[in-house]
């Protein structure tokens, strides 16, 4: 089955030029399936890029999904135009009041500013709050990752003095954990980040377990034990030539920039990039959607059911 997205969505003629089986809104409407609803909350600021990408992702699955894509905020964006945000983004105070099975929330381009410091800081921690009532599950990648587990749980990132860029090895943990089935011994996964947290910190957390790691990446993948919370800290979404357009944007501010690590050809710059991660990536996004939203959600949503899923919260 397709993801549902709207008719005139860009993403829609390049993933089907990709021959990623997509679903226009129109076709969708005569189809008696209940689909998923999915939720993106995108805090990339080129929104169309990073639209794509996960829509890319969230292709490979036999579930119907319809997607909503949400901002926080009506500031004017320097790198999507305003016209795209009027005719695809729904405000979340607009949303806030509905349920969803599933919810994914993007990194931010915020790494060196301490959380106090982020303008959405109290709006994004709202939505923390708001997506553990009506969220089966919630996908928390890279800065949003990081955020989630301080506002949660109170762990706090740790920052590198330079960048972590590159393509690192990965293993997963547990032989039996669904949203790891069928990962290979070792799997590549794409980093771009400042921020860490140490293992030993998630270990602290009785209600978290870690999934995957990588030995030179730290933790990568890591979820509630309930199913209702992952975090993604790397980027399986990514296009095989995003961490090269990173680097040519980093490069150009500052001449020290380090290439991206096991990327390039030959750890030559001039030389293509080698994407070697996007199996894992679709299988990643496949597994949540099946073992952590499908297998999980309620076939109506409403806030009851949502309280049945989850009896300890408040709705």
């Amino acid at each position: 089955m397709p993801i549902k997205i709207p008719d005139q969505l860009p993403a829609l003629s390049i993933l089907d030029n990709e021959n990623i089986f997509v679903m226009s809104e129109n076709r969708a409407a005569s189809q008696e399936i209940r689909p998923m609803q999915v939720a993106i909350l995108n805090l990339m600021p080129n929104k169309i890029e990073t639209e794509v990408q996960i829509l890319r992702m969230l292709s490979n699955t036999p579930l119907q999904i319809n997607i909503e894509f949400i901002r926080i905020h009506k500031n004017v964006s320097k790198n999507t135009p305003e016209e795209h945000l009027q005719n695809f983004y729904h405000l979340f105070d607009d949303i806030k009041h509905k349920q969803y099975d599933g919810l994914i929330i993007t990194g931010a381009p915020l790494a060196l500013l301490d959380y106090s410091q982020v303008k959405f800081w109290d709006k994004i921690c709202e939505v923390f709050d708001w997506a553990e009532k009506n969220v089966t599950s919630t996908m928390f990648s890279c800065w949003a990752a990081h955020a989630a587990l301080y506002h949660h749980y109170g762990l706090n990132r740790h920052l590198r003095k330079e960048k972590l860029s590159g393509v690192f090895k990965h293993k997963p943990l547990d032989d039996k954990e669904p949203l790891t089935r069928g990962f290979d011994e070792n799997f590549n996964v794409p980093h771009s980040r400042y921020g860490y947290i140490d293992k030993s910190d998630y270990e602290s957390i009785s209600e978290i377990q870690i999934l995957a790691e990588s030995a030179d990446a730290g933790v990568y993948l890591a979820a509630s034990k309930n199913k209702q919370q992952v975090y993604l800290t790397g980027h399986p979404e990514y296009d095989t030539s995003t961490l090269h357009e990173e680097y040519l944007r980093d490069s150009s501010k500052n001449s020290n920039t380090a290439l991206p690590k096991n990327y390039y050809q030959d750890d030559d710059a001039s030389k293509s990039p080698v994407g070697s991660w996007r199996s894992h990536g679709s299988l990643l996004y496949t597994n949540w959607l099946n073992y952590y939203v499908y297998q999980m959600t309620p076939y109506q949503l409403d806030a009851s059911n949502m309280r049945a899923i989850h009896p300890d919260t408040v709705i």
